[in-house]
């Protein structure tokens, strides 16, 4: 396999990331309760005689694996080997979730069928691109079929880089299930996606990525998260992890993104994109799928975090229970690349934004070679208002400032990458030495800045001022740490990515960011 560990190879999101992760080729290995989705499409015009009920003219009826079955599909579409332990029945659900994982690759030595076991389906009836209502059915078993599905374990998990237990709350995988995946815990990336995450404490799982019910749940339902979800994740960070016992977290939050915690303290914020209203059904599954592969690789847990967020983006738009592929990740990464707004554009763009009431908040650097610092600085200038605006120096601009062989990466690939990060809404490049021109026709609520400074030395704080705005100073971003990135880079050295939140697994390879790690200076 090729080796990418090579610190220069990844700078963050930039196109063809995911074509690297999918030619690594890991070996995943995915085990919990699978089912099959089914979206029954129709027109209702009257209401039924014998109750006050819609009838629905079904004219399709469209079926997708769901559940753990959902993430193995997700996995297999970005480049992963998959294999899926589960439970089915020999009845004609079974045989078609059986048909289509098979069509799409995933091996389905560790799916274990039971004549005495009902396959789970999940029936959505659908009329005027409304959800009416769902039927649940299935997802029966028997003793016996969760002793043999605790048997296929072993061959499961070897030679695996990665699992994923996707335990939706049916009893399958505890008990021996449970007790076989403990018996052959650690050396391999473990993720465990589950309903109650406390239940896998024995696993000392690397990450556990409950929703924001089930992070409330893990807390025992005595702190609430209120309204500022994310805030209230860092805040309980500690008790989260311990009740999961896991070493970090992804708790993501719907429309709000995720929240990103490790047992360092680290957090990471990513941001969810708007999307159209549709029947979406599976983004948490791809957002897992996602996050698992990207730690795999050894990307670090914030770059993977966002790469996760950009996946599950994709599939929100989308109808029904679908899966994020390579190309479909490629076709959306590549699509930041020409996204550096013109200023006229931005302020037509910005003026929507501030007639909907929402504060805008400006930042600016070259963000020349991207690490962590950056990421952690851009996301806490998003936290100061409601639409953070980058402003990228030009090349020219960068020489001028950087010097000479400055910068290492041309403006159109600066702005693809930092445009990809979830917590960025706008770009635009300024050709200036400041950005005081773009200050004075933008006039932001905030300007932020990250720095060794106060407000008051900043030749920027007046104009900010004078246009009604603050300037906020925020976590010292060194150039010293890019500097020594493109050093490393260019001398062929190695990162030491041992800092890096929620740890990077025992025997998997792969893909490794260089200088996002938390050790470095930012």
């Amino acid at each position: 396999m090729t080796d990418f560990r090579n610190p220069g190879e990844v700078r963050s999101l930039a196109p063809g990331l995911p074509d690297r992760l999918a030619a690594a080729s890991l070996r995943i290995a995915v085990i919990g309760d699978v089912m099959l989705d089914g979206w029954w499409s129709g027109v209702t015009e009257r209401f039924c005689r014998e109750a006050p009920a819609p009838v629905v003219d079904v004219q399709r009826k469209d079926y997708a694996p769901g559940g753990a079955a959902n993430t193995a599909m997700n996995l297999q579409a970005l480049g992963a080997r998959v294999r899926l332990g589960g439970l089915t029945g020999t009845d004609a659900a079974g045989d078609r979730l059986r048909s289509i994982l098979a069509e799409a690759g995933v091996d389905l030595r560790g799916l274990v069928q039971h004549p005495d076991a009902a396959t789970a389906t999940k029936d959505r009836i659908v009329a005027a691109e409304q959800v009416l209502f769902r039927l649940d059915d299935g997802g029966r078993f028997p003793a016996e079929a969760a002793e043999l599905l605790a048997a296929s374990v072993p061959a499961l998990l070897a030679d695996a880089d990665a699992l994923v237990v996707c335990d939706y709350g049916t009893g399958l995988l505890h008990g021996a299930v449970r007790d076989a995946l403990v018996a052959l815990r650690g050396g391999r990336l473990t993720v465990v996606d589950a309903h109650d995450a406390a239940g896998w404490a024995a696993l000392a799982p690397d990450l556990v990525t409950p929703n924001a019910a089930e992070a409330a749940q893990l807390l025992g339902g005595t702190k609430p998260l209120g309204p500022d979800r994310a805030a209230a994740v860092r805040t309980y960070a500690p008790d989260l992890l311990a009740a999961a016992g896991a070493a970090a977290a992804a708790v993501t939050l719907d429309r709000d993104g995720a929240a990103v915690i490790g047992a360092d303290g680290g957090f990471h914020r990513t941001w969810a994109r708007p999307a159209a209203e549709k029947q979406a059904s599976g983004a948490g599954d791809t957002f897992v799928a996602c996050l698992t592969l990207a730690r795999a690789a050894g990307l670090p847990l914030s770059t993977a975090a966002d790469l996760a967020q950009n996946a599950a983006d994709i599939v929100v738009q989308r109808p029904g229970t679908s899966v994020c592929s390579t190309a479909d990740l490629e076709k959306h990464l590549d699509g930041f690349a020409d996204t550096a707004l013109s200023q006229a554009d931005l302020l037509a763009r910005t003026a929507v934004e501030r007639a909907a009431g929402r504060r805008i908040v400006l930042t600016n650097g070259c963000f020349d070679v991207l690490h962590r610092g950056h990421t952690r600085y851009l996301n806490q200038a998003k936290q100061l208002g409601d639409i953070l605006v980058v402003a990228l120096n030009s090349d020219a601009s960068a020489r001028r400032l950087k010097g000479p062989g400055r910068p290492i990466n041309p403006v159109h690939d600066r702005a693809g990458i930092i445009a990809a990060l979830s917590c960025v809404d706008y770009v635009t490049v300024f050709e200036t030495d400041t950005p005081i021109p773009l200050i004075r026709e933008l006039r932001p609520d905030i300007y932020a800045k990250g720095g060794d400074y106060s407000a008051q030395m900043l030749a920027e704080t007046p104009v900010v001022e004078e246009c009604g705005g603050r300037v906020l100073i925020l976590d010292y971003v060194s150039d010293h740490s890019t500097t020594a990135l493109v050093s490393r880079i260019r001398s062929g050295g190695t990162a030491n990515d041992a800092g890096e939140t929620g740890g990077n697994p025992a025997g998997s390879g792969g893909i490794a960011a260089g200088g996002n790690n938390p050790g470095d200076p930012p």
